[in-house]
């Protein structure tokens, strides 16, 4: 499985409608509205990189409203579930 971090800077008034229309993408597993220099970040699950190429570049890039784009790849993946399950062997 591959994950996509992309960055959205949409149009103001229509930064709802971005989001809505975005998280409804095959690939997308959800959208988030943020603070600071961006509007909208998606999370993009796909099985390979070219499936990425096909959410990003054949679609997300194309929904009306979006001004910028910038995509990340990401290598591996931490959470506080993922730590606590590897402290925790032999624990008992």
């Amino acid at each position: 499985m591959v994950t996509a971090i992309v960055f959205i800077n949409a149009e103001v008034a229509r930064i709802p409608e971005v989001a809505e229309t975005v998280a409804a993408l095959p690939g997308v597993s959800e959208v988030y509205s943020v603070t600071g220099a961006l509007d909208l970040v998606a999370m993009v699950r796909v099985a390979d990189h070219e499936q990425v190429a096909e959410v990003v570049a054949d679609r997300l890039n194309k929904v009306p409203g979006i001004l910028r784009t910038e995509t990340h790849i990401a290598f591996r993946a931490y959470s506080a579930h993922d730590l606590e399950a590897a402290f925790s062997l032999g624990a008992d």
